[in-house]
């Protein structure tokens, strides 16, 4: 497999963290450095080890993670996309917060990267060399993901109620998708 095609698969895979990184730039007020790093970090780690876990365990547990993959990514991602909808529509006054919890950044990080898991296992019968995959992989994530909070950032000080809205609709959206992709196609 050229890295070309490698570059495209990692894009590919990295446009559901793009989405929810530009989600996470919506909520900033101005840009978190920190926070735009530890999502990069995340996002782009798990979408280099879940190609790699795929590719380790091979053939012999693909049918099984099939079976429930999409379901783990549409309920993470609809709970996650419903809390931020809640948070705001509330009434209360609340300190507008861009830090994110390393537990929601971990579930995002997870359901933004299960689909890699099953590349993984195609890596395997490819015999695709894994750790120039996953390395490419995982730096075109990170850096697609610092892309997306810079450009949520932007539109977001303008809009932010309508903004969470939109990023709690567009991350249900994303698991609804992956889970009628997985049921339908």
């Amino acid at each position: 497999m050229s890295l070309l095609e490698l570059f495209l698969i990692g894009v590919g895979l990295s446009m559901d963290a793009f989405a929810v990184s530009i989600c996470k730039g919506l909520t900033m007020k101005k840009i978190d450095y920190k926070m735009s790093l530890t999502l990069a970090i995340f996002f782009g780690g798990f979408q280099a080890l879940m190609p790699f876990l795929g590719w380790f365990l091979g053939s012999q547990f693909a049918n099984a993670i099939e079976q429930f993959d999409h379901w783990i990514a549409f309920i993470l991602l609809t709970f996650i996309g419903f809390q931020m909808i809640k948070e705001a529509l509330s009434t209360q006054e609340e300190e507008i917060k861009s830090v994110t919890s390393i537990g929601e950044i971990f579930m995002l990080a997870i359901a933004t990267s299960i689909d890699a898991l099953a590349i993984g296992v195609t890596f395997s019968f490819l015999k695709v060399k894994i750790l120039p995959a996953i390395t490419l992989i995982g730096c075109t994530t990170f850096v697609l993901t610092l892309i997306g909070v810079k450009i949520g950032n932007i539109f977001g000080m303008k809009y932010k109620q309508k903004s969470e809205i939109f990023g709690g609709l567009v991350l249900i959206a994303i698991g609804t998708k992956i889970l009628v992709e997985h049921l339908f196609f």
